[in-house]
């Protein structure tokens, strides 16, 4: 499994401080937070932030995150497949591989939001392979419909799509529905991004993204599920994120060195490879 720091860690940075001082971390891959691009791309252009890859010796294997694509409709749906259409050529042009898609499907749902949402799921696959990019579906702990790592395994299988998989955020995983059972559909075909993270002393019930920690500093029990993945195969990004305000105010430097430690341990690598 390959090391990475998703950018959301340090949202208060800005882009070119993050990509500098990341690399200064020892870390080589970078989640790109696309919110964040965009706001630099205002500015820039895509070759900029090709030049400060390479300037800093690392690769953009994976950005997130796209949503509003799976129950939208009218000008909203409009909106949201344009700014996917635009994300898509973004990751191409940059040599981002996967492409987080948010299963953000809230909300009173009938027979025909649940058809559409296997619909749009396969529409939406087809457009990123042929701009050969993967979607990473992530299944959302406060989503009304898939909530879950069982029902995203299955919405995945029955789209039959190449280029659609799964994130498995351990954060959803862990404050969801899920179950260790849920564990056995992940395989290395299907199996697209991890995100890691860790809670403290928060009931489960009432946790946010904000109580996020650094992985291995908390209560989730890490070893067990990536034993899992280990199992499996997986050879893919394994990226600490957090949207923790506290941690937002830590200089990028700084960050980019403790989640580097903190990862590498839970991984069991002792230095990169």
């Amino acid at each position: 499994m390959k090391p990475a720091i998703s950018q959301v860690c340090t949202l208060e940075a800005s882009l070119e401080a993050d990509f500098e001082d990341y690399a200064a971390g020892q870390c080589e891959a970078i989640e790109l937070w696309l919110g964040k691009v965009d706001r630099y791309l205002e500015e820039h252009s895509t070759d900029d932030i090709r030049r400060l890859l390479d300037e800093n010796g690392l690769v953009a294997p994976v950005a997130a995150f796209q949503g509003g694509l799976l129950t939208s409709q009218g000008d909203a749906r409009r909106e949201h497949w344009n700014l996917f259409g635009r994300r898509l050529q973004l990751c191409k042009e940059l040599g981002v591989q996967t492409l987080i898609l948010a299963c953000d499907v809230h909300g009173p749902l009938a027979q025909q939001d649940l058809d559409r949402v296997s619909v749009s799921l396969g529409q939406a696959a087809v457009a990123a392979g042929e701009k050969n990019v993967r979607l990473a579906l992530e299944f959302q702990a406060p989503a009304t419909f898939g909530n879950n790592l069982q029902t995203a395994a299955a919405l995945v299988a029955e789209c039959n799509e190449p280029a659609l998989g799964l994130c498995l955020d351990v954060f959803h995983y862990y404050c969801g529905p899920s179950k260790p059972d849920d564990l056995a559909y992940l395989t290395s075909e299907n199996l697209f991004h991890i995100q890691l993270s860790d809670l403290l002393g928060q009931p489960r019930e009432l946790a946010s993204d904000a109580d996020r920690i650094l992985p291995g500093d908390g209560d989730f029990l890490l070893e067990p599920l990536l034993a899992n993945i280990r199992e499996i195969g997986y050879q893919g990004y394994v990226s600490v994120e957090l949207m923790n305000p506290d941690i937002w105010r830590i200089p990028p430097r700084q960050f980019g060195e403790i989640a580097m430690t903190a990862l590498r341990s839970v991984l069991g690598q002792a230095s990169m490879e």
